[in-house]
């Protein structure tokens, strides 16, 4: 059956995705923008699909076939002591990703969602797909890091490769380099990467120079933009969009697929970029309008990462799904550019929320104190900017 709109790969047991109580990556932030989008009146159940998890052979187009044996084995309620000596090796013993219960059967799940949203538009039967349960891009071919045991997103490319032969272009808009998903397919012409991120000079994972490029045919076609801290909306959209203009212009992709970790807005814990939700509104646009001028709109769409799960990650992915869905802000009037969020949602979650939440779908920018040594950082990021054109294949 062939889908006239986007699909929204939802399923209640991706919040089982859970380390611990006190682990940043904190799930609540999928049922609360699903809530908002439900109120707002943007998310019919017609256009929601649940996925199976991923086989074996999903995660072996990605993963060693040892690490994923140690996976199994530390999902366990009581592992074998045995593997837990091991669990260093596959780096699932830090504090950022260590081992939990069910945590082989939970993750094979989001990586069946975001194969689903794959397949459902590599075969026609939806022009784009959303699955804000995926986008685990730092895991690597034989160890977890960085809140991530499986690699969705390099799944889901692999997977358009084998079953349709697909040149994928994929897009990184999180804070945090995506180092998984580039040493996947450093050496693979197939494959592009374009990731914009805080330079690792200051954070996690250390890697996203501009001189990452990739590896023999595939020389070039790894794309990094490592901004600085404290990057404001019109530097970061400036490197963003002329840098992704170019690169798919020359690339030439059959589909997209987009990781849309919401951690570079100004009210991150954990990243030091100082952009509004004005970013998270004009990208995904972007993204929208070049999915169709060079891919027939095939367009796959993931989450990511996202720490202040109150202010931030529900907005910015509700806004994913509404470009995506081609929705204007519910209730938008041209005289009224600060469009308060549903009173309803508001109601239910502000007795909830340590910090108040902000009340409109975009930031009261003009009220922030302003960022000093604005232009300095603006040059900078345009100085990185002309490296990464001047690089492009």
């Amino acid at each position: 059956m062939k889908l006239t709109q986007p699909v929204f790969i939802y399923d209640d047991e991706e919040i089982h995705y859970k380390f611990n109580d006190d682990h940043p990556f904190n799930q609540d932030r999928l049922i609360m923008t699903v809530d908002l989008l439900r109120k707002s009146g943007a998310l019919p159940d017609s256009v929601l699909l649940t996925a199976s998890a991923a086989t074996e052979a999903d995660l072996l187009r990605v993963h060693a076939p040892a690490y994923i044996e140690a996976v199994k084995a530390l999902s366990a309620p009581v592992p074998d002591e045995r593997w837990v000596r091991e669990a260093a090796r596959f780096g699932l013993d830090t504090d950022d990703t260590p081992y939990f219960p069910g945590m082989h059967d939970i993750t094979a799940k989001v990586v069946g969602g975001s194969i689903l949203a794959t397949e459902l538009v590599m075969s026609g039967r939806a022009p784009h797909a959303l699955h804000l349960g995926g986008g685990l891009h730092h895991a690597l071919q034989s160890k977890g890091a960085g809140f991530c045991v499986y690699n969705d997103a390099s799944a889901a490319i692999a997977y358009a490769k084998e079953a349709y032969g697909a040149k994928v272009l994929y897009i990184d808009t999180d804070v945090h380099h995506g180092d998984g998903v580039q040493w996947s397919f450093y050496a693979d012409p197939q494959v592009g990467t374009l990731s914009i991120h805080e330079t690792g000079k200051y954070l996690f994972p250390g890697t996203g120079a501009v001189n990452e490029r990739g590896e023999g045919d595939a020389f070039g076609t790894s794309v990094n933009i490592p901004v600085e801290p404290y990057t404001e909306d019109d530097s970061w959209l400036e490197c963003f969009s002329e840098v992704l203009t170019e690169l798919i212009a020359r690339f030439q992709p059959d589909v997209i697929i987009s990781q849309h970790g919401c951690d570079a807005h100004a009210f991150d814990p954990l990243a030091h970029v100082h952009c509004s939700m004005r970013v998270y509104k004009a990208m995904p646009e972007l993204i929208h309008r070049l999915a169709h001028q060079w891919c027939e709109g095939r367009w796959v769409a993931l989450g990511g990462g996202g720490y202040d799960i109150w202010r931030v990650v529900p907005r910015a992915w509700s806004l994913l799904w509404l470009v995506m869905s081609e929705q204007a802000l519910p209730g938008q009037l041209e005289a009224e550019p600060q469009l308060r969020l549903p009173q309803a949602w508001l109601d239910a979650w502000q007795g909830k929320s340590p910090v108040p939440l902000v009340e409109t779908w975009l930031d009261p920018v003009e009220s922030w104190v302003p960022i000093p040594r604005r232009q300095a950082i603006a040059e900078k990021n345009r100085h990185t900017k002309e490296l990464a054109m001047m690089y492009l294949k």
